[in-house]
């Protein structure tokens, strides 16, 4: 079965700007179809800012929440019990479970054009499971989904089908992956091993036929992140940046530029979605900043790492340590530049996975740290000495969170 018609309509409806009118208002029923506003989709409200959602799960119960942070309130969604983990592609939510993967729309979506942007809301719904209990990795862009089993199997959605209310019927994609495939540039890069060597980087197109293998190859992959510059692969001596230019595909390393112990390797990467800085533990007291446009790996010394991210260049990387407070770290130096007070109390807990561990979202302007034990999340402006802009309590304990709509 070919997913050609599919993903083509998916990607004009997706990325199609045919028009040049601003007015966010849905075009009246004696409108003409060339009168539809420039960015219009059907059944959601454009907006000027960005409507931003937490997706919430309390992995004890099986209770689940959107919070809503334009308005400050949370929604109740169904319950997921045996729910282990929480992910997301900026609009779904993928609650990864031992016998599936829950798919909730959040409501909350962007769509970049590159010279602009378009924020929409729409109702939140639920779509359905995709089977795949743990281990299951999901990869998403304008066109497609990639659901990758912990078998290496791999599955391919129509995005315009998840977008409908339904997962639709997937495509199976041949042979098995060393790695979650990630689409990108109307491809797929999939890494592929054979025996004890080294990954194989491969460039398929969307029904599985290879068209493109790519030296160097990565060997131990962990970890991925896709950013503006490309596909960010961890590798066991760095990382590898799988980039597309005018249709031709390259592999470049980023090497650490020195020997990394294998407990201190980068293999889990958080980073504001559309930046080029990444972040990931470094080990029990350091961090990992990847500067993808100038190639270049930054161990930033901390106290005990809990979580960490940044929302970019300029910004602060930060950290939440075992004391439980919210630092900010100048990433040229190394200094601390800034502390919040404690925000969680059993953060070393959460450090030693004796409790469930707290995240940090980013977006362009605030920071969300979840607080499980304290069943709330605090907002914080990282841009004004990490200051706790609002504290959002809950009836459930949030130990799982993804931000939608950025």
């Amino acid at each position: 079965m070919s997913l050609a018609p599919a993903l083509l309509t998916a990607v004009l409806l997706t990325a199609g700007c045919a028009g040049q009118s601003d007015d966010p208002e849905p075009p009246s029923k004696s409108a003409s179809s060339s009168a539809t506003p420039h960015g219009y989709v059907e059944g959601a409200t454009e907006a000027a800012e960005q409507q931003s959602r937490l997706l919430l799960g309390d992995s004890a119960t099986g209770e689940t929440r959107v919070l809503d942070l334009i308005t400050g309130k949370a929604h109740t969604t169904a319950p997921r019990a045996g729910v282990t983990a929480l992910t997301t592609d900026g609009r779904f939510g993928y609650f990864h479970g031992t016998e599936g993967t829950h798919v909730l729309d959040s409501g909350a979506w962007m769509v970049d054009h590159g010279d602009h942007v378009h924020y929409y809301r729409a109702k939140i719904q639920e779509v359905g499971e995709l089977p795949g209990g743990t281990g299951t990795n999901v990869r998403s862009d304008a066109g497609v989904t990639v659901v990758t089993g912990a078998d290496g199997k791999a599955r391919v959605h129509a995005r315009a089908d998840l977008e409908k209310g339904s997962t639709g019927t997937p495509v199976g994609l041949p042979g098995t992956y060393a790695a979650p495939v990630v689409p990108y540039a109307e491809h797929l890069v999939a890494l592929t091993e054979d025996g004890a060597g080294p990954a194989k980087v491969n460039v398929l197109d969307r029904s599985g036929k290879r068209v493109a293998s790519l030296e160097p190859e990565c060997a131990d992959p962990k970890g991925d992140a896709v950013t503006r510059r490309g596909i960010v692969l961890g590798c066991a001596d760095g990382a590898l940046l799988v980039h597309e230019d005018d249709g031709a595909f390259s592999a470049e390393e980023i090497p650490y530029g020195e020997g990394v112990p294998k407990t201190e390797r980068a293999t889990e990467f958080r980073l504001r979605p559309g930046s080029t800085t990444l972040t990931a533990p470094a080990g029990e007291d350091a961090v990992w900043v990847l500067d993808v446009t100038e190639r270049t790996w930054t161990r930033v010394e901390t106290g005990p790492v809990v979580a960490a991210n940044t929302a970019g260049e300029g910004a602060p990387l930060l950290v939440l340590e075992t004391d439980g407070a919210l630092h900010g770290y100048d990433t040229a130096t190394g200094k601390e530049t800034a502390v919040t007070r404690p925000l969680l109390k059993n953060a070393s807990e959460a450090a030693t996975g004796e409790a469930p561990a707290p995240v940090i979202e980013v977006d362009r302007s605030r920071a969300y740290v979840n607080d499980p034990a304290g069943r709330r999340v605090h907002e914080i402006d990282y841009n004004d000495d990490l200051r706790v802009a609002r504290t959002f309590d809950l009836d459930v304990r949030p130990s799982l969170m993804v931000e939608t709509g950025r």
